[in-house]
């Protein structure tokens, strides 16, 4: 049987879930820390069970392990391992200096294929790339390019 071609974008988005811990921790640090914003959640018997956050044009998802009873499905282990979800940015320095103000714990910029580097963990382990384009040489560090231009 001949399908069709489509006449637009079938597939539309990609929301990566992350299965946390702990999601009130989780919450705290990707809309406090972060800057998301909560668009969707499911709360049930009182607790928030799953939501969904944005940034600008990007949407996450979290959710908690079930703990109770024969749901549970908590791993035994680290979260997150082999796992990296890159953010691509106008201006990942910008983000990476809000991330500072805010508190949040993150590795210096660096210049990786042709990409500002702005790299950080969450509190589950997942690891977190936001990047920007740049003609900076690869592998410089924020603070080398400061230093050579306040020269």
């Amino acid at each position: 049987m001949k399908e069709n071609p489509p006449t637009k974008a079938n597939v539309k988005q990609c929301l990566p879930f992350f299965w946390v811990r702990n999601i009130e921790r989780s919450l705290r640090y990707y809309t406090e820390g972060l800057g998301f914003q909560k668009a969707e959640s499911w709360v049930d018997e009182g607790k928030i069970r799953w939501c969904q956050l944005e940034l600008d044009d990007v949407a996450i998802m979290l959710q908690e392990f079930w703990t109770e009873g024969h749901h549970n499905n908590l791993p035994d282990g680290k979260l997150g391992v082999g796992i990296t979800i890159v953010f691509l940015c106008e201006d990942a320095l910008n983000l990476y200096e809000q991330f500072l103000d805010r508190g949040i714990e993150v590795s210096e910029p660096f210049v990786g294929n042709g990409m500002w580097v702005v790299n950080l963990t969450d509190p589950d382990g997942y690891q977190l790339m936001f990047e920007s384009k740049t003609d900076l040489p690869e592998e410089i560090r924020l603070g080398e390019w400061k230093q050579g231009n306040s020269q």
